[in-house]
Protein backbone atom coordinates (compact mmCIF):
# COMPACT_ATOMS: atom_id res chain seq x y z
CA UNK A 1 0.00 0.00 0.00
CA UNK A 2 1.58 3.66 -0.90
CA UNK A 3 1.83 5.76 2.09
CA UNK A 4 1.32 9.63 1.95
CA UNK A 5 4.38 12.01 1.94
CA UNK A 6 2.63 13.13 5.13
CA UNK A 7 2.94 9.49 6.50
CA UNK A 8 6.16 8.99 5.55
CA UNK A 9 7.27 12.31 7.24
CA UNK A 10 5.55 11.96 10.43
CA UNK A 11 7.43 8.20 11.02
CA UNK A 12 10.75 9.73 9.87
CA UNK A 13 10.65 12.38 12.55
CA UNK A 14 9.17 9.85 15.46
CA UNK A 15 12.11 7.17 14.28
CA UNK A 16 14.85 10.20 14.36
CA UNK A 17 13.45 11.61 17.93
CA UNK A 18 13.09 8.09 19.22
CA UNK A 19 16.79 7.56 18.28
CA UNK A 20 18.85 10.59 18.73
CA UNK A 21 17.19 9.68 22.51
CA UNK A 22 17.86 6.47 23.39
CA UNK A 23 21.88 7.25 23.35
CA UNK A 24 21.06 10.21 26.28
CA UNK A 25 20.27 7.15 28.91
CA UNK A 26 23.16 5.12 28.64
CA UNK A 27 26.62 5.07 29.95
CA UNK A 28 27.56 8.05 32.59
CA UNK A 29 24.30 9.34 32.38
CA UNK A 30 22.60 6.40 33.77
CA UNK A 31 25.18 6.43 37.02
CA UNK A 32 23.95 10.29 37.50
CA UNK A 33 20.22 8.94 37.29
CA UNK A 34 21.11 6.30 39.75
CA UNK A 35 23.28 8.24 42.43
CA UNK A 36 20.33 11.15 42.15
CA UNK A 37 17.47 8.77 42.54
CA UNK A 38 19.69 6.89 45.89
CA UNK A 39 20.07 11.12 47.14
CA UNK A 40 16.28 11.42 46.67
CA UNK A 41 15.45 8.58 48.84
CA UNK A 42 17.16 9.02 52.00
CA UNK A 43 15.54 12.77 51.83
CA UNK A 44 12.13 11.29 51.44
CA UNK A 45 11.70 11.36 55.63
CA UNK A 46 14.15 13.01 57.33
CA UNK A 47 12.75 16.29 57.60
CA UNK A 48 9.98 14.63 59.22
CA UNK A 49 11.59 11.98 61.58
CA UNK A 50 14.08 14.14 62.44
CA UNK A 51 11.89 17.04 63.34
CA UNK A 52 8.99 15.32 65.46
CA UNK A 53 11.84 14.23 68.50
CA UNK A 54 12.48 17.70 68.97
CA UNK A 55 9.01 19.19 69.08
CA UNK A 56 8.73 19.41 72.75
CA UNK A 57 12.67 21.72 72.78
CA UNK A 58 11.61 24.01 70.37
CA UNK A 59 8.18 24.67 71.51
CA UNK A 60 9.85 25.63 74.55
CA UNK A 61 11.85 27.67 72.90
CA UNK A 62 9.49 29.80 70.75
CA UNK A 63 6.69 29.72 73.26
CA UNK A 64 3.84 26.58 71.07
CA UNK A 65 2.19 23.94 72.84
CA UNK A 66 0.43 20.68 71.90
CA UNK A 67 -2.31 22.15 69.75
CA UNK A 68 0.76 23.45 67.70
CA UNK A 69 3.05 20.37 68.61
CA UNK A 70 -0.34 18.58 66.96
CA UNK A 71 -0.90 20.45 63.60
CA UNK A 72 2.90 20.03 62.68
CA UNK A 73 2.18 16.22 62.93
CA UNK A 74 -0.71 16.63 60.48
CA UNK A 75 1.27 18.11 58.13
CA UNK A 76 3.21 15.36 56.71
CA UNK A 77 0.18 13.47 55.41
CA UNK A 78 -1.07 16.75 54.43
CA UNK A 79 1.58 17.78 52.51
CA UNK A 80 2.24 14.52 50.90
CA UNK A 81 -1.41 14.04 49.86
CA UNK A 82 -1.78 17.95 48.06
CA UNK A 83 1.52 18.33 46.77
CA UNK A 84 1.87 15.06 45.45
CA UNK A 85 -1.54 14.69 43.52
CA UNK A 86 -0.24 18.22 42.04
CA UNK A 87 3.52 16.82 40.90
CA UNK A 88 2.53 15.02 37.59
CA UNK A 89 0.98 18.05 36.16
CA UNK A 90 4.05 19.87 37.00
CA UNK A 91 5.97 16.71 35.50
CA UNK A 92 4.01 17.02 32.35
CA UNK A 93 5.30 20.31 31.32
CA UNK A 94 9.01 20.39 32.65
CA UNK A 95 9.97 16.89 32.64
CA UNK A 96 10.78 14.15 35.89
CA UNK A 97 14.23 15.66 36.12
CA UNK A 98 13.69 18.92 36.47
CA UNK A 99 10.92 18.55 38.68
CA UNK A 100 13.35 16.26 41.18
CA UNK A 101 15.60 19.33 41.22
CA UNK A 102 12.77 21.98 41.86
CA UNK A 103 10.96 19.95 44.70
CA UNK A 104 14.67 18.98 46.27
CA UNK A 105 15.67 22.82 45.69
CA UNK A 106 12.66 23.62 47.74
CA UNK A 107 12.99 21.51 50.27
CA UNK A 108 16.98 21.86 51.08
CA UNK A 109 16.22 25.92 51.43
CA UNK A 110 12.74 25.33 53.52
CA UNK A 111 14.80 23.24 55.79
CA UNK A 112 17.45 26.20 56.04
CA UNK A 113 14.31 28.80 56.91
CA UNK A 114 12.77 26.43 59.12
CA UNK A 115 16.72 26.12 61.17
CA UNK A 116 16.32 29.76 61.57
CA UNK A 117 12.56 30.56 62.51
CA UNK A 118 12.21 33.33 64.58
CA UNK A 119 8.04 32.63 65.26
CA UNK A 120 6.57 29.67 65.38
CA UNK A 121 4.33 30.75 62.10
CA UNK A 122 7.56 30.76 59.86
CA UNK A 123 8.56 27.04 61.89
CA UNK A 124 5.23 26.17 60.24
CA UNK A 125 5.14 27.45 57.18
CA UNK A 126 8.62 26.08 56.50
CA UNK A 127 7.68 23.16 57.29
CA UNK A 128 4.63 23.16 55.11
CA UNK A 129 7.25 24.36 52.27
CA UNK A 130 9.72 21.61 52.80
CA UNK A 131 7.60 18.62 53.18
CA UNK A 132 5.78 20.00 49.95
CA UNK A 133 9.12 19.60 48.05
CA UNK A 134 9.14 16.18 49.84
CA UNK A 135 5.66 15.01 48.54
CA UNK A 136 6.24 15.86 44.74
CA UNK A 137 9.65 13.80 45.47
CA UNK A 138 7.76 11.22 46.57
CA UNK A 139 5.70 11.05 43.50
CA UNK A 140 8.75 11.83 40.82
CA UNK A 141 10.87 8.91 42.09
CA UNK A 142 8.83 6.33 41.00
CA UNK A 143 8.14 6.84 37.30
CA UNK A 144 12.34 8.16 37.52
CA UNK A 145 13.12 4.63 38.11
CA UNK A 146 10.77 3.33 35.49
CA UNK A 147 12.23 5.52 32.60
CA UNK A 148 15.95 4.86 33.74
CA UNK A 149 15.78 1.45 34.81
CA UNK A 150 12.89 -0.23 33.49
CA UNK A 151 14.85 -3.23 33.14
CA UNK A 152 15.71 -3.53 36.70
CA UNK A 153 12.54 -2.47 38.90
CA UNK A 154 12.82 -4.76 41.68
CA UNK A 155 16.16 -3.90 42.55
CA UNK A 156 15.56 -0.35 41.84
CA UNK A 157 13.19 -0.26 44.07
CA UNK A 158 14.01 -2.24 46.60
CA UNK A 159 16.88 0.22 46.65
CA UNK A 160 15.48 3.53 47.00
CA UNK A 161 12.88 2.40 49.59
CA UNK A 162 15.54 0.80 51.59
CA UNK A 163 17.62 3.71 51.41
CA UNK A 164 14.57 6.18 52.63
CA UNK A 165 14.22 3.84 55.58
CA UNK A 166 17.60 4.07 56.15
CA UNK A 167 16.53 7.97 56.65
CA UNK A 168 14.21 7.66 58.65
CA UNK A 169 15.67 5.67 61.33
CA UNK A 170 19.11 7.96 61.47
CA UNK A 171 17.30 10.76 61.50
CA UNK A 172 15.76 10.24 64.86
CA UNK A 173 18.24 8.92 66.44
CA UNK A 174 20.66 11.87 66.10
CA UNK A 175 18.08 14.50 66.71
CA UNK A 176 18.15 14.82 70.48
CA UNK A 177 22.23 13.95 70.46
CA UNK A 178 22.79 16.70 68.04
CA UNK A 179 20.52 19.14 69.65
CA UNK A 180 21.91 18.68 72.98
CA UNK A 181 25.96 19.45 71.77
CA UNK A 182 24.44 22.01 69.73
CA UNK A 183 21.05 23.53 69.12
CA UNK A 184 17.67 22.06 67.88
CA UNK A 185 18.33 24.37 64.97
CA UNK A 186 21.84 23.05 63.82
CA UNK A 187 19.95 19.58 64.48
CA UNK A 188 17.17 20.63 62.16
CA UNK A 189 19.13 22.54 59.54
CA UNK A 190 21.85 19.37 58.79
CA UNK A 191 19.21 18.17 56.59
CA UNK A 192 18.83 20.74 54.57
CA UNK A 193 22.70 19.60 53.23
CA UNK A 194 21.65 16.07 52.03
CA UNK A 195 18.70 17.50 50.25
CA UNK A 196 20.79 20.19 48.64
CA UNK A 197 23.28 17.98 47.12
CA UNK A 198 20.38 15.40 45.71
CA UNK A 199 19.18 19.02 44.01
CA UNK A 200 22.51 19.69 42.19
CA UNK A 201 22.70 16.15 40.95
CA UNK A 202 19.38 16.20 39.44
CA UNK A 203 20.42 19.72 38.18
CA UNK A 204 23.44 18.34 36.40
CA UNK A 205 21.26 15.93 34.94
CA UNK A 206 18.47 18.04 34.11
CA UNK A 207 20.83 20.67 32.18
CA UNK A 208 21.92 17.38 29.75
CA UNK A 209 18.44 16.41 28.84
CA UNK A 210 15.49 17.54 26.83
CA UNK A 211 12.54 18.28 29.22
CA UNK A 212 10.70 15.94 26.98
CA UNK A 213 13.36 13.13 27.31
CA UNK A 214 11.18 10.38 28.88
CA UNK A 215 8.34 11.37 25.62
CA UNK A 216 6.76 8.29 24.46
CA UNK A 217 8.09 7.50 20.81
CA UNK A 218 4.93 8.19 18.56
CA UNK A 219 2.70 10.78 18.72
CA UNK A 220 0.19 8.83 18.94
CA UNK A 221 0.78 8.23 22.84
CA UNK A 222 1.77 11.62 23.40
CA UNK A 223 -2.24 13.00 22.56
CA UNK A 224 -3.46 9.72 24.37
CA UNK A 225 -3.19 10.63 28.04
CA UNK A 226 -5.01 7.94 29.52
CA UNK A 227 -7.93 8.75 31.90
CA UNK A 228 -6.33 7.39 35.07
CA UNK A 229 -9.56 7.92 37.11
CA UNK A 230 -11.78 5.76 34.81
CA UNK A 231 -9.22 2.54 35.76
CA UNK A 232 -10.33 0.07 38.23
CA UNK A 233 -6.91 -0.48 38.61
CA UNK A 234 -5.78 2.76 39.64
CA UNK A 235 -8.65 3.03 42.14
CA UNK A 236 -7.61 -0.31 43.57
CA UNK A 237 -4.27 0.78 44.36
CA UNK A 238 -5.25 4.44 45.86
CA UNK A 239 -7.54 2.72 48.32
CA UNK A 240 -4.64 -0.42 48.89
CA UNK A 241 -2.28 2.99 49.91
CA UNK A 242 -5.14 4.91 51.85
CA UNK A 243 -5.94 1.52 54.17
CA UNK A 244 -2.18 0.68 54.52
CA UNK A 245 -1.22 4.38 55.01
CA UNK A 246 -4.21 4.64 57.51
CA UNK A 247 -2.70 1.72 59.30
CA UNK A 248 0.95 2.89 59.50
CA UNK A 249 0.30 6.60 60.63
CA UNK A 250 -2.32 5.20 63.13
CA UNK A 251 0.37 2.81 64.48
CA UNK A 252 3.17 5.53 64.54
CA UNK A 253 1.17 7.44 66.49
CA UNK A 254 -0.78 5.42 68.70
CA UNK A 255 0.70 2.01 69.59
CA UNK A 256 3.15 3.76 72.32
CA UNK A 257 -0.21 5.58 73.79
CA UNK A 258 -1.57 1.74 73.48
CA UNK A 259 1.02 0.34 75.85
CA UNK A 260 1.47 2.94 78.42
CA UNK A 261 -2.36 2.62 79.16
CA UNK A 262 -2.01 -1.33 79.69
CA UNK A 263 0.39 -0.45 82.14
CA UNK A 264 3.83 -0.16 79.54
CA UNK A 265 6.88 2.00 80.06
CA UNK A 266 7.15 4.97 77.77
CA UNK A 267 11.00 3.03 76.51
CA UNK A 268 8.89 -0.02 75.77
CA UNK A 269 6.72 2.39 73.24
CA UNK A 270 9.38 3.68 72.05
CA UNK A 271 11.46 0.57 71.15
CA UNK A 272 8.16 -0.84 69.80
CA UNK A 273 8.17 1.81 67.21
CA UNK A 274 12.06 1.45 66.24
CA UNK A 275 11.17 -2.33 65.70
CA UNK A 276 7.85 -2.24 63.70
CA UNK A 277 9.76 0.80 61.81
CA UNK A 278 12.69 -2.27 61.17
CA UNK A 279 10.71 -4.87 59.24
CA UNK A 280 10.26 -1.64 56.61
CA UNK A 281 14.13 -2.73 55.48
CA UNK A 282 12.80 -6.34 55.20
CA UNK A 283 9.59 -5.75 53.17
CA UNK A 284 11.93 -3.71 50.93
CA UNK A 285 14.20 -6.44 49.96
CA UNK A 286 11.34 -8.82 49.62
CA UNK A 287 8.24 -7.47 48.34
CA UNK A 288 9.27 -5.52 44.89
CA UNK A 289 11.15 -8.98 43.96
CA UNK A 290 7.88 -10.73 44.53
CA UNK A 291 5.54 -8.02 42.92
CA UNK A 292 7.54 -8.32 39.87
CA UNK A 293 7.81 -12.08 39.84
CA UNK A 294 4.37 -13.20 40.33
CA UNK A 295 2.06 -12.18 37.44
CA UNK A 296 -0.65 -11.43 40.14
CA UNK A 297 0.67 -11.08 43.83
CA UNK A 298 -2.80 -10.46 45.34
CA UNK A 299 -1.59 -13.27 47.92
CA UNK A 300 0.98 -10.65 49.05
CA UNK A 301 -2.14 -8.40 50.00
CA UNK A 302 -3.87 -11.23 51.86
CA UNK A 303 -0.90 -12.19 54.03
CA UNK A 304 -0.02 -8.94 54.88
CA UNK A 305 -4.06 -8.23 55.51
CA UNK A 306 -4.62 -11.24 58.01
CA UNK A 307 -0.60 -10.25 59.79
CA UNK A 308 -2.33 -6.96 60.19
CA UNK A 309 -5.71 -8.59 61.50
CA UNK A 310 -3.64 -10.95 64.16
CA UNK A 311 -1.62 -7.52 65.08
CA UNK A 312 -4.66 -5.89 66.70
CA UNK A 313 -6.55 -8.46 67.65
CA UNK A 314 -3.28 -9.30 69.64
CA UNK A 315 -2.88 -5.50 71.17
CA UNK A 316 -6.56 -5.60 72.29
CA UNK A 317 -6.56 -9.09 73.85
CA UNK A 318 -2.96 -8.88 75.44
CA UNK A 319 -1.04 -5.95 74.99
CA UNK A 320 1.89 -6.51 77.01
CA UNK A 321 1.61 -10.35 77.14
CA UNK A 322 3.42 -11.21 73.49
CA UNK A 323 3.94 -7.90 72.39
CA UNK A 324 6.98 -8.32 70.03
CA UNK A 325 4.75 -10.44 68.36
CA UNK A 326 2.02 -8.05 67.55
CA UNK A 327 4.38 -5.73 66.76
CA UNK A 328 6.41 -7.78 64.15
CA UNK A 329 3.12 -8.79 62.60
CA UNK A 330 1.91 -5.06 62.44
CA UNK A 331 5.83 -4.74 60.62
CA UNK A 332 4.71 -7.05 58.12
CA UNK A 333 1.21 -6.43 57.92
CA UNK A 334 2.12 -2.70 56.02
CA UNK A 335 4.26 -4.22 53.36
CA UNK A 336 1.68 -3.38 50.86
CA UNK A 337 3.19 -0.02 51.10
CA UNK A 338 6.50 -1.13 48.51
CA UNK A 339 3.71 -3.48 47.02
CA UNK A 340 2.10 -0.65 45.86
CA UNK A 341 5.19 1.12 44.80
CA UNK A 342 6.25 -1.40 42.53
CA UNK A 343 2.96 -2.24 41.15
CA UNK A 344 2.82 1.78 39.95
CA UNK A 345 4.89 0.63 37.41
CA UNK A 346 4.20 -2.60 36.61
CA UNK A 347 0.71 -1.75 35.87
CA UNK A 348 1.80 1.74 33.71
CA UNK A 349 3.45 1.55 29.87
CA UNK A 350 5.55 4.50 30.39
CA UNK A 351 6.89 6.71 32.48
CA UNK A 352 4.29 9.76 32.05
CA UNK A 353 1.48 7.50 33.25
CA UNK A 354 3.44 6.04 36.00
CA UNK A 355 3.61 9.95 37.18
CA UNK A 356 0.13 10.37 36.69
CA UNK A 357 -0.44 7.37 38.29
CA UNK A 358 1.87 8.04 41.27
CA UNK A 359 0.27 11.18 42.05
CA UNK A 360 -3.45 9.95 41.76
CA UNK A 361 -2.66 7.29 43.98
CA UNK A 362 0.01 9.23 46.47
CA UNK A 363 -1.93 12.32 46.53
CA UNK A 364 -5.79 10.92 47.49
CA UNK A 365 -4.61 8.00 49.52
CA UNK A 366 -2.04 10.41 51.84
CA UNK A 367 -5.21 12.96 51.90
CA UNK A 368 -7.72 10.08 53.39
CA UNK A 369 -4.81 8.73 55.70
CA UNK A 370 -4.41 12.45 57.26
CA UNK A 371 -8.25 11.39 59.60
CA UNK A 372 -6.26 8.30 60.34
CA UNK A 373 -4.61 9.04 63.74
CA UNK A 374 -7.23 12.40 64.53
CA UNK A 375 -10.22 9.88 64.02
CA UNK A 376 -8.61 7.02 65.87
CA UNK A 377 -7.55 9.56 68.77
CA UNK A 378 -11.50 10.99 68.82
CA UNK A 379 -13.14 7.67 69.09
CA UNK A 380 -10.21 6.91 72.01
CA UNK A 381 -11.48 10.00 73.83
CA UNK A 382 -15.45 9.26 73.27
CA UNK A 383 -15.11 5.77 74.35
CA UNK A 384 -12.84 5.28 76.99
CA UNK A 385 -10.55 2.48 75.49
CA UNK A 386 -8.37 1.87 72.50
CA UNK A 387 -11.23 -1.70 71.84
CA UNK A 388 -12.78 0.29 68.88
CA UNK A 389 -9.91 2.25 67.47
CA UNK A 390 -8.48 -1.29 67.18
CA UNK A 391 -11.44 -2.90 66.13
CA UNK A 392 -11.36 0.07 63.51
CA UNK A 393 -7.96 -0.38 62.07
CA UNK A 394 -8.36 -4.52 62.07
CA UNK A 395 -11.29 -3.32 59.75
CA UNK A 396 -9.58 -1.42 57.13
CA UNK A 397 -8.13 -4.77 56.25
CA UNK A 398 -11.39 -5.27 54.73
CA UNK A 399 -11.32 -2.62 51.77
CA UNK A 400 -8.00 -3.22 51.41
CA UNK A 401 -8.30 -6.79 50.68
CA UNK A 402 -10.70 -5.79 47.81
CA UNK A 403 -9.15 -2.55 46.60
CA UNK A 404 -5.57 -4.94 46.30
CA UNK A 405 -7.64 -7.77 43.98
CA UNK A 406 -8.23 -5.22 41.13
CA UNK A 407 -4.61 -3.52 41.95
CA UNK A 408 -2.71 -6.65 41.26
CA UNK A 409 -4.79 -7.83 38.33
CA UNK A 410 -2.38 -8.56 35.36
CA UNK A 411 -3.35 -5.80 33.24
CA UNK A 412 -1.79 -2.16 32.36
CA UNK A 413 -4.08 1.36 33.64
CA UNK A 414 -3.27 2.35 29.77
CA UNK A 415 -5.58 -1.05 28.67
CA UNK A 416 -8.47 -0.08 30.98
CA UNK A 417 -9.28 3.77 30.06
CA UNK A 418 -10.58 4.97 27.09
CA UNK A 419 -8.66 6.96 25.21
CA UNK A 420 -9.49 10.57 23.55
CA UNK A 421 -11.11 10.25 19.63
CA UNK A 422 -8.65 10.67 16.94
CA UNK A 423 -9.46 14.45 15.36
CA UNK A 424 -10.15 13.62 11.74
CA UNK A 425 -7.42 16.07 10.89
CA UNK A 426 -4.66 14.82 12.20
CA UNK A 427 -2.28 12.73 10.18
CA UNK A 428 -1.99 8.64 11.12
CA UNK A 429 0.90 7.05 11.80
CA UNK A 430 -0.16 3.27 10.14
CA UNK A 431 0.50 2.69 6.54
Amino acid sequence: MIRSSVDISVEFNVTTFSSTRTPARRGHLILWAGLAIALTAVNLRTAVTGFTPLLEIIGADLGFGVAVAGLLGTVPAASFGIFGFLAPVVTRRFGLERTATVALSLTALSLVIRALSPTTLVLVLSTVLALAGIGAANVVIVPLVKAWFADRLALWTSLYLILMQTGQFVAPLLAVPVAEATTWRVSIGIWAGPAAVAAVVWLVLALRLPADHHAPATATVLDARPRISRSSTVWGLVILFAMLSMSNYGIITWVPTVLTDAGGSAALGGSMVALYSAWGMVAALVVPHLATRLANPFVVVVVCAVALVAGYLGLLLSPLDGTLLWVCLLGIGVSTFPLCMTLINRRTRTPQSASAVSGFVQGIGYGLACFGPIGLGLLREATGSWTLPLVVLAATTVPGVIAGWFACRPRFVEDSVPRPPERADSPSLRP
